[in-house]
């Protein structure tokens, strides 16, 4: 299954630890050229050299992705190195807590510059990309649970990722023409890097999730995969809730 993917360029953001790395190893692994970005040099290039050794052909790009001029310069480093961009997975993101009534306008618009304007300008860029090169690609959005259901001091974030899932469904419209599709994952609790800082985290969301534990990276980027598959080629508009059924029931962990 998916050995489509070989000789395929991808590029993923925000990639250096947790989903983006694990979901840059699968890709890998599966014969695709990644172009692994993160803002980190550190994170980009150590996981740039884990992916070559296990024989992978990957490359660091090291930038801010909610940049557009960076953004181009990501999409012109596929084209450049190995002949096209064919898929695109907007995994970058950045979460700022915070209570409503206090929430600082420059949180604000910190959130919606990466999580929005990095997701809207980097699929704007690769579809032009890809409708040049007519052999249609794959466009991928980073959402959340938090998206769907309530999430305390996380008004700001939620609806950024609730607007990813609608920016997929509008460009159904305008990149189909063009074989593009485009789909959203919303993972629910997930144990990364990040979440094992904190001792709580793995008890609380193992209790309240349905399926009786948080997801794995492994679980969200085998997702990713299929769905930026040639399996998943009439599936586009959509979001893929990955959450061990949280959100079916939706209690809250505080």
């Amino acid at each position: 299954m998916m050995n489509n993917l070989k000789n395929k360029t991808a590029i993923v953001t925000g990639a250096g630890q947790g989903i983006g790395l694990e979901i840059c190893k699968q890709l890998s692994a599966q014969g695709a050229n990644v172009i692994l970005n993160d803002i980190e040099r550190s994170l980009a290039e150590e996981g740039v050299q884990s992916i070559k050794k296990e024989k992978g052909v990957c490359i660091p790009v090291v930038g801010d992705c909610s940049d557009v001029g960076f953004i181009q310069t990501l999409i012109n480093t596929g084209v450049n190195t190995f002949g096209s961009v064919d898929i695109v997975i907007a995994n970058a993101g950045i979460t700022l807590f915070g209570d409503f009534l206090e929430y600082k306008p420059e949180d604000f618009y910190h959130v919606m510059k990466v999580n929005l304007g990095g997701s809207f300008f980097l699929a704007q860029l690769a579809a032009r990309q890809m409708k040049e090169q007519e052999t249609g690609g794959r466009i991928l959005f980073m959402s959340s649970v938090t998206g769907h259901q309530a999430h305390k001091n996380l008004a700001a974030y939620g609806m950024s990722k609730a607007a990813l899932e609608m920016l997929a469904k509008n460009l159904v419209l305008e990149l189909s023409p063009y074989k593009i599709t485009v789909n959203a994952i919303a993972p629910g609790a997930t144990s990364t890097e990040r979440t094992k800082s904190d001792p709580e985290y793995e008890k609380t969301w193992s209790r309240i999730t349905p399926i009786g534990k948080p997801a794995s990276i492994q679980d969200i980027a085998s997702t990713a995969l299929f769905l930026v598959s040639e399996e998943a080629g009439h599936i586009t508009g959509q979001t893929l809730i990955v959450d061990g059924g949280w959100t079916s029931v939706s209690p809250s962990p505080y």
